[in-house]
């Protein structure tokens, strides 16, 4: 038995999706609206490989992330690479945790670190820190890799604009499918779940000199990383990336669209100053480059909770996520929920064995 299925986004997300489904004999389409793949938040974004260091305050997002990290880098060993020096630390006042209970749930939840007191060159005001082994993600050798696994059932440029809905079918732009996989993250059809849609804006630096990637936690804190190109890093801010919390999609990219030098300005310096109190060397070491602009798609709620969830309605999928290594545990979402659905027709209990192998085997701105 094989399925016809429509994937709407070519991100991270769809374009796994797409791929695995492909590779298990389903009869795939992956629709992207934009030129070309991971054009929009995948692409945008921090570049971080999550292993669980973010998400003190959420179980499942660190279960999720500590395992995806592996099966990340084993599935995608060129699409990810190692980051000489990376420390997580924790303020001395500012810090939702302190340091020992920090290490005690990293350490509890399986998640390998080294504690380090070798720190003093860079940062001042924290009570502890850690070196990690997250990676930095390879955004143009995944775009090269999607688009060549894909070829053939890739459409870009092809904005999806109709999806009708039948007991036994769907309708996307009238074409007759068995399934439509939503992976916009609510921007086409919206999540069943309370959500806000947060504009952002990273700024981007080139390093002077070899730096470590620094990150603060936990709480409204900021942290500077590579990207793809060693010599340059993003610096964000969980209290001045965002530009503001949106009901709908709408009025989450009107916002983004009507960023000015003057919101640029205000944001360098608000989070240049908050990164100083802990980086005290930041501005002799980074030379300003110019800013990313994207939209995060977030739950309501306190608790830091982006682990990965996928919702069905009859014949459409929609799929939530805060990070991008829990792309395993959608596409196993995925399977489970159509062996479910499917589970008195032949042969569906092949998608929970081909599943077992499978586990084996917006633009940038600058000045």
């Amino acid at each position: 038995m094989s399925f016809k299925v429509a994937v709407i986004g070519a991100g991270w997300y769809g374009c796994h999706i797409a791929s695995s489904l492909a590779s298990l004999g389903f009869d795939v389409r992956i629709f992207e609206s934009e030129r070309r793949t991971l054009h929009c938040a995948s692409g945008n974004n921090q570049f971080r490989l999550h292993m669980g260091f973010h998400y003190a305050r959420h179980h499942g997002t660190r279960q999720q992330s500590r395992d995806g990290f592996l099966r990340f880098i084993e599935r995608y060993p060129d699409l990810s690479h190692p980051i000489e020096k990376n420390i997580y630390a924790i303020p001395v006042a500012d810090s939702l945790i302190d340091f020992p209970t920090y290490k005690l749930i990293m350490a509890s939840s399986g998640i390998d670190f080294v504690e380090t007191t070798d720190f003093d060159q860079w940062l001042k005001n924290v009570s502890g820190a850690v070196l990690t082994q997250e990676r930095v993600l390879m955004i143009k050798q995944a775009r090269e890799h999607f688009e060549k696994r894909l070829k053939g059932i890739l459409h870009l440029n092809a904005t999806v604009r109709s999806i009708e809905a039948f007991d036994s079918h769907v309708r996307v732009e009238g074409e007759k499918y068995d399934y439509v996989i939503d992976a916009t993250w609510g921007h086409f059809s919206g999540i069943p779940r309370d959500i806000y849609y947060e504009p952002t804006m990273l700024l981007y630096y080139e390093a002077q000199y070899a730096h470590p990637a620094i990150t603060m936690v936990d709480g409204p804190l900021c942290s500077v990383y590579p990207t793809e190109d060693p010599s340059i890093f993003t610096l964000s801010s969980v209290e001045h990336t965002p530009l503001g919390t949106y009901i709908s999609s709408a009025a989450a990219w009107e916002k983004l669209n009507s960023v000015g030098s003057d919101l640029v300005e205000l944001k360098r310096n608000a989070m240049e100053n908050q990164i100083t109190r802990y980086v005290p060397n930041f501005k002799e070491c980074f030379k300003f480059r110019g800013v990313q602009l994207s939209i995060k798609t977030k739950p309501v709620g306190k608790d830091d909770d982006r682990s990965c969830a996928v919702y069905r309605d009859k014949r459409t999928f929609s799929v939530m996520s805060g990070k991008i290594d829990t792309i395993f545990y959608a596409t196993e979402r995925i399977l489970s929920l159509l062996e479910e659905n499917n589970s008195s027709a032949p042969l569906t209990r092949n998608f929970a064995i081909q599943n077992d192998i499978l586990q084996l085997d917006l633009p940038v701105k600058f000045k």
